[in-house]
């Protein structure tokens, strides 16, 4: 299928392309990455297993902030990485009394590839794949002169695949929006720059 792709835009791109800058950055903002389900994820679990003792409650999650850089080593295809901001703060109770605030960040950097599928001077479509770390640092902190204040911090595999990408507006300036899933999240959206 990537072969067929990859065909079908070298024929495109000779028929109606455009000879654009080779660098690109990206700003994107997305939601229901890999992190944000694995902060819903281990406070539901914790929730349930402490039943009695230590809960979680009143969390605000701010979704994948993403930054990318593409090298377009040809009209097809562009190579860089992409790197994600992911927060999570919450409220620590025990019974009905608030006793601390526990927060989880999420700093990842994934190399990527992107594959350019329709490239025309005001409109382009492409796909994206990219694996790479994720660096968590998870802190509680307590109001209990009882309780000590716990953090962790640990490096994981991460990955995301943008099955579907849009993007138009000036050869230079584009608006953009990308279905998938992984750390940039199920779907995202942002500007991107060319040069």
């Amino acid at each position: 299928m990537v072969v067929v792709a990859l065909m079908a835009t070298v024929g495109i791109y000779a028929q109606d392309g455009y000879e654009d800058s080779k660098h690109e950055i990206g700003i994107s903002y997305g939601a229901l990455s890999n992190s944000t389900w694995q902060a819903i994820g281990e406070s539901m679990g914790t929730s349930i297993a402490s039943v009695g003792s230590i809960r979680y409650d009143d969390g605000d999650i701010i979704g994948a902030i993403g930054l990318e850089y593409f090298y377009h080593v040809s009209p097809v295809i562009g190579v860089g990485a992409v790197g994600t901001y992911t927060r999570e703060t919450k409220n620590l109770y025990f019974g009905n009394n608030k006793s601390g605030d526990a927060k989880n960040t999420f700093i990842s950097v994934l190399p990527a590839v992107k594959f350019n599928w329709l490239r025309k001077k005001y409109l382009g479509m492409y796909s994206k794949v990219a694996a790479g770390v994720t660096f968590t640092s998870k802190k509680e902190e307590y109001t209990r002169s009882d309780t000590e204040n716990r953090s962790e911090n640990k490096v994981n595999f991460n990955w995301q695949v943008s099955a579907f990408g849009l993007e138009a507006g000036s050869p230079y300036i584009r608006a953009f929006i990308e279905l998938g899933v992984g750390e940039q999240g199920v779907a995202l959206t942002g500007i991107r720059f060319k040069f």
